[in-house]
């Protein structure tokens, strides 16, 4: 099966590195049709037009009606409704006010996962990311302020020194400029490993300044000027930045903890026990009766008990836990004895106090247990959820400063995260500002996770559904709702 292009990336990289051991390594990408979509500037641009002169030609213009170069929109003019001698006024207008300020600021949006591929490599030791652009030196610094602008969210940022510009004028000798580029960071010390560009003329000239082939050539196939010839050998061409075939699971991380969710059931709990994850969460909560400790998402009140259900007890899965030399996280759904009871069976199984997490939300289990969770075992991982603070500290940081501080008095050293949470980019940045410890929880897929990933939490909570990477965690959900999942057979894996 051929890989896709950010498979091959993903290849070409760990070869460049294993080559080139001392390198500065880098990844060179083009702007304009590579990272920006140019549709979301012609879009604005001509609507511009209809707010300073009027009219409402471009009204209903939607992003998919444009399949055209942002250097060549007239076939776009002679598809809409404009009378032929309104045309050239306003193709004059668009090309004078394209490359204002006020558009490149508010109009560039990036195409889907490239940003995420940007932080991926500005991530990995010893590898950077270059610019190089057919844009003039002109627009530099409204280059760098909108481009950081779109990467902040996503934590990548662009440097003056890492960006190459066109020296000519306006859409001049641009393949040449390509070149220039590609020597400008050689000369700067980096070896450049792979090239990005949506222009297959720009590639041909990047391919003939790499005599030694050592250039990985990446076609974005997204709209492009130049003609369709074809690409220099070896180049690959490809469409969407997807992250799950550039990120294997032996480069995540070593330093982000993975907790594997719901380990509630006995089929999950051999899926867990497979797999190379550490952290086991389960949901703790008592039997109907009030009297044992078992494992179950909803309340009996909320999901009433089925007829056929079967459940595991705690005290068996710390058996199998403990015996396997996995770690466990306690996510209480019940307080009060449930809490008394969980400590007493922690003293039949020896786990080491770093190999212990307990969570629970601040109403459920309140000061008086989270302190003594804390004095029972002051090693451990204590956590709560703070996702009912986000509209607090995006409004008053200081306010929300102040209830997490008092929750850390209670010994509390972790606060949890949905990603589902309106606003968690600008949410997480915060928290990690004031140096807090995160786990970001709700992490529904391989792609999420892997966004995820890229913001360096602390740890992550997720199902670990992922069969991609030979995954099948079903996860618990309300009223006891599972993924759907069929264990495969792969002979290069674990069992599972």
């Amino acid at each position: 099966m051929k890989k896709s292009w950010m498979a091959e990336l993903a290849a070409h990289y760990e070869q460049a590195r294993r080559l080139h051991p001392q390198a500065k390594l880098m990844l060179v990408l083009d702007i304009d049709g590579t990272i920006i979509d140019m549709r979301h500037m012609i879009l604005y641009v001509l609507q511009s037009y209809d707010r300073a002169h009027d009219t409402d030609y471009f009204r209903r213009l939607r992003l998919d009606d444009i399949t055209v170069h942002e250097n060549n929109i007239a076939p776009l003019l002679e598809r809409l409704p404009i009378p032929p001698q309104e045309r050239q006024p306003i193709l004059t207008w668009y090309l004078e006010h394209r490359w204002s300020s006020e558009a490149i600021l508010e109009s560039h949006r990036p195409f889907r996962g490239v940003l995420e591929v940007i932080r991926w490599f500005q991530t990995q030791p010893d590898t950077y990311v270059g610019l190089n652009t057919g844009r003039p030196e002109t627009v530099r610094a409204e280059t760098l302020r909108s481009l950081n602008k779109l990467g902040q969210a996503y934590r990548v940022h662009f440097t003056d020194d890492l960006l190459h510009m066109n020296a000519a004028g306006w859409e001049q000798n641009v393949p040449q400029a390509k070149a220039d580029g590609i020597r400008y960071f050689r000369q700067a010390g980096y070896h450049i490993f792979a090239v990005i560009d949506n222009e297959p003329a720009n590639l041909r000239a990047i391919a003939q300044a790499d005599p030694q082939h050592e250039i990985l050539l990446l076609h974005a196939n997204t709209i492009f000027e130049s003609k369709r010839v074809r690409l220099p050998r070896g180049a690959v061409r490809g469409k969407e930045y997807d992250l799950t075939d550039l990120i294997p699971e032996k480069a995540l991380p070593r330093n982000i903890q993975f907790v594997w969710h719901g380990v509630n059931d006995r089929a999950n709990l051999r899926q867990f026990l497979a797999s190379d994850i550490r952290w086991a969460e389960c949901d703790v909560t008592l039997d109907p009766l009030g009297r044992d400790l078992i494992l179950r998402h909803d309340s009996f009140t909320k999901t009433p008990l089925q007829e056929d259900e079967e459940w595991l007890t705690l005290e068996e899965l710390l058996a199998q836990l403990h015996a396997h030399h996995k770690a466990v996280k306690f996510d209480f759904k019940v307080g009060g004895k449930a809490i008394d009871k969980t400590l007493d069976l922690l003293q039949t199984f020896p786990f080491d106090e770093t190999n212990l997490w307990f969570n629970g939300n601040v109403e459920r289990l309140q000061e008086h247990r989270f302190r003594q969770l804390s004095a029972a075992y002051p090693n451990a991982i204590l956590q709560c959820p703070i996702d009912f603070l986000a509209p607090l500290i995006l409004s008053a940081p200081d306010k929300a400063k102040e209830i997490l501080d008092m929750f850390t008095s209670w010994g509390i050293n972790r606060f949890s995260i949905s990603w589902l949470t309106p606003n968690m980019r600008p949410f997480f940045d915060q928290m990690d500002q004031w140096g807090f410890a995160v786990n970001i929880y709700n992490v529904p897929d391989l792609e999420s996770f892997l966004q995820a990933v890229l913001l360096l939490p602390r740890s992550i909570t997720a199902d670990f559904n992922f069969p991609k990477w030979h995954y099948y965690g079903r996860g618990s959900g309300e009223g006891l709702a599972r993924h759907e999942y069929r264990l495969k057979t792969d002979p290069h894996r674990r069992p599972s």
